[in-house]
Order: structure tokens, then sequence, then C-alpha cells
């Protein structure tokens, strides 16, 4: 609650800040006017043919001859000529007073805002789509990197208290260097039961050979534990990246196991032919003894039906 007042009381701060004043607007409306009657870019001291850097004198020099110029009186009939005239006075007296034309001058070094529609505004830049994309993955990025260096500090912080504790273990609280391994029972920090007390169950058991501090792994091995332990942080083990190496991987993989499949690897080692295994599945009776090629050819040639004589059964007489 506390962090979105103060939001809310720096979003209007800002905003007062950068509210345009009546004296704004006035100067606003009349750079507009001029340069749709004079030709855009035109400014009070182009109009006047003075530099930005003229004196009052000057300014008053200037104004009094083009005044003089384009009085409606000189120009009888010219559209606009009274617009013209009293466009001019309003612009000699703004550059006339100090504080006017100081805002003036701001104006004219850094841009007059534009109309739009609501009110005056600055043409600003304004980002599409892929910009937004890349300005965030990179903050996002930035600031999980700035996570895992402080994680990676707490990390060696933490191998060094074990590290420690199990040297002190082993070698007493002199920290004499002893020979051989010794293996010892390291308290990985205090935990509460329920009543309160304090419960040491989170203790791990680790070897100290030397200057060297070992711990077991799931299959039972020793894997040193020192510094390279922890988890150097790197740009590449950010989130953006971890995606388009896990994709490309996936594509990878997908694409040799298509391979894989179209060409299979066949083994002829055992002197099988395998374009012939269609023969040898034909020449495979029911009984599941194989009939040889010969036989089977003959046996076909029994089974021909033989076409009748004369189209009619004869009458076989039987002798007596």
């Amino acid at each position: 609650m506390r962090l979105y007042l103060l939001f809310t009381i720096f979003a209007v701060l800002v905003a007062a800040v950068f509210a345009w004043e009546k004296e704004d607007h006035e100067i606003f409306d009349l750079v507009s006017a001029l340069e749709a009657s004079e030709g855009k870019g035109t400014t009070f001291y182009s109009l006047l043919d003075v530099p930005p850097t003229a004196s009052t004198s000057q300014i008053a020099k200037a104004y009094r001859r083009l005044s003089v110029k384009i009085h409606p009186d000189k120009n009888p009939g010219v559209k606009n000529a009274h617009e013209r005239f009293a466009r001019l006075g309003v612009i000699a007296n703004i550059l006339r007073n100090k504080a006017s034309r100081k805002r003036y001058d701001f104006f004219y070094k850094n841009g007059v805002p534009r109309w739009r529609g609501t009110g005056y505004y600055y043409s600003r830049f304004r980002p599409g789509l892929g910009t937004v994309l890349v300005f965030l993955i990179m903050v996002t990025s930035g600031l999980q990197l700035l996570i895992q260096r402080i994680n990676y500090k707490k990390d060696l912080a933490r191998i060094e208290l074990i590290t420690r504790r199990a040297k002190r273990a082993a070698w007493g609280p002199k920290l004499v260097p002893l020979a051989g391994q010794r293996k010892v029972r390291v308290s990985l920090g205090q935990e509460y039961d329920e009543d309160g007390f304090v419960d040491n169950s989170r203790s791990i058991e680790m070897v100290v050979e030397g200057q060297d501090v070992y711990i077991f792994d799931d299959d039972g091995e020793l894997q040193p534990i020192d510094n390279s332990t922890a988890t150097t942080p790197s740009f590449g083990n950010t989130w953006f990246i971890a995606l388009v190496k896990s994709v490309y991987h996936k594509l990878t993989s997908k694409e040799k196991s298509d391979d894989v499949i179209q060409h299979p690897d066949v083994d002829t080692s055992a002197g099988f032919d395998v374009s012939d295994s269609s023969d040898e599945t034909s020449d495979t009776t029911g009984s599941g003894t194989n009939t040889p090629k010969e036989s089977t050819e003959k046996l076909n040639k029994r089974m021909v039906p033989v076409e009748k004589a004369g189209g009619k059964r004869r009458k076989v007489n039987k002798r007596r």
C-alpha cells in the first residue's frame, strides 16, 4: 500500500512538472498559425529577419519595419492582412519580454510540441512489437543474470562454510591437517521441531583428505566439493538462450529419428538375404517345414486341370 501511494505521488509530481502552462499554449498556437500562414519552418526570428541572438532594440526596429510593410492600410484587399498584422504584434511582444522570450527560446531549441487532438505532445519514437519483445527479453535476461550472480556468491559462501565445518570436525578446533581420509558428519544448519526445540537432523556425511573435501553422491561415489561446484553465472544460462537451445536440440533429434526410420541399418552379417525373404516364406508349408522348390513345381503340374475331350464325359466300360 505504501509503495502504491509513493508511486501515485511521483506520477502526480511528474505530471505537474511536464504540464504546459497558459503561456506555453499561447506560443504553441502562434507557431502553428505562423507556419500555416507563412510556411512550414517559419519562426519568430525568421519572420522578423533577425538572428536568435538579436537584442531587444534590434527586435523592436525589425518589428517597426515589418509592421509598416504588412499593415492592412498598405495592403488593401489582401486576404488575412489583419490577422497577419495582429499576429506580428503578439510575436514582437513575446520577444521583447525577457521571461516570455526565454520560454520561446526553450521551444525554439528543443522543438515545439504538436497538437494531437486532446493536447500538445512531442513526437516521440514509438517502438514496434519486435522492439518491445527484444527489450523485454534483454531486461528479463539481465535481471536473471543478476540473480544468478547473487546466488553464485551465496553458494560460494555456503561451500566455504560447509568445508570449514568438515575440516574442523576432522582436524579439531585448531585446524591442524591430519594425514589420511577422515569421514565426518557435518550439520547443514539448525532446524526447529514443532515444540520449538533445535533439531540437528539436517546433516551430511563428508570425507576430508588433506585440503580436499568430498561428498557422497547418490551412487555412493565421492565427489569433490569446492568453488567449482557452484554454478557460474552465464548469459547462456538465461531463460531465452536456454529456450533456443532446447528448441534446437528437439528439432535436430527429430531429424535424426526421421533419418533412422527412412534408412534403417539392416544387419546382413548372419548370412541372410533380405530380398529373398518373400520367396522363402512362400516355400514354407503349414506344418512348419520347408518344401523343396522342385517338388513344389511337380505338385503344381499334377494339380493343373485337364481339358475334357469332346466336351462330354465318356462312359468307361468295366472289364468283366
